[in-house]
């Protein structure tokens, strides 16, 4: 089991920035891919960014890519979402989530244990 408890999210205007946190507890932090996914009302979970276990590769969705960066910290067993660019469309809750499996994937349930997630709201 890892913790996750996800924080930054707040309302933001269209082109501002977030940056989201997600801090981890449990199992070996360092040894597991990690993602980030949002929910907005009425929608699906829908995949935003992976990384690696060690930060070396990331893979982002298509309509996040140039926008959002994914980041790692395993000394401070965090992962980081920085958002630039936002749209309206992004207003969403974001959470956190942690991959047992190998490899990184956009499919939700290949992630073990999630976040209670952070509302982020674009609106002017």
């Amino acid at each position: 089991q890892v913790q996750l408890v996800e924080s930054g999210g707040g309302l933001v205007q269209p082109g501002g920035s977030l940056r989201l946190s997600c801090a981890a507890s449990g199992r070996t932090f360092g040894s597991y891919a990690m993602a980030w996914f949002r929910q907005a009302p009425g929608k699906e979970r829908e995949f935003v960014a992976a990384i690696s276990w060690g930060g070396h590769s990331a893979y982002y969705s298509d309509s996040v890519k140039g926008r959002f960066t994914i980041s790692r910290d395993n000394a401070k067993n965090t992962v980081s979402l920085q958002m630039n660019s936002l749209k309206p469309e992004d207003t969403a809750v974001y959470y956190c989530a942690v991959r047992f499996a190998s490899g990184l994937s956009p499919q939700a349930n290949g992630y073990a244990n999630w976040g209670q997630g952070t509302q982020v709201t674009v609106s002017s």
